[in-house]
């Protein structure tokens, strides 16, 4: 396992997916990702980057949710999975995510070279 895009696929497949509150982006504020999660992602302007940080939320927020929720970070995907980085409205997947599966997406996060989504 150490092609990133192949890390970023088995990682994507054992986080534990939930239903969100409709509406809700309390978890959208500014995040990282890695250059691979960053090439899935559209490109945005300086300019909407700024206004995104301004207001502390995500560049992707838009007025219906998150506009790339197919392709979020894994950090995105990591909210809600684990008491650690639990939804404040209580939003949970059936089972949280294996231990072991977070510490690998943490892992995996410190050793890549992440940006400001």
């Amino acid at each position: 396992m150490n092609d990133d895009r192949e890390v970023i696929e088995i990682l994507r497949q054992r986080i534990p997916s939930f239903e969100c509150t409709k509406g809700c982006h309390d978890c959208c504020g500014p995040v990282t990702a890695s250059a691979e999660e960053m090439r899935r992602l559209p490109v945005k302007t300086d300019a909407e980057h700024e206004a995104a940080l301004e207001a502390y939320n995500c560049v992707h927020l838009g007025p219906y949710g998150c506009t790339v929720y197919e392709e979020r970070p894994l950090i995105c995907r990591l909210f809600g999975t684990t008491p650690r980085m639990a939804c404040p409205n209580g939003c949970k997947p059936e089972q949280m995510i294996d231990e072991n599966i977070e510490k690998l997406v943490h892992h995996f996060n410190r050793s890549t070279r992440q940006v400001l989504v």
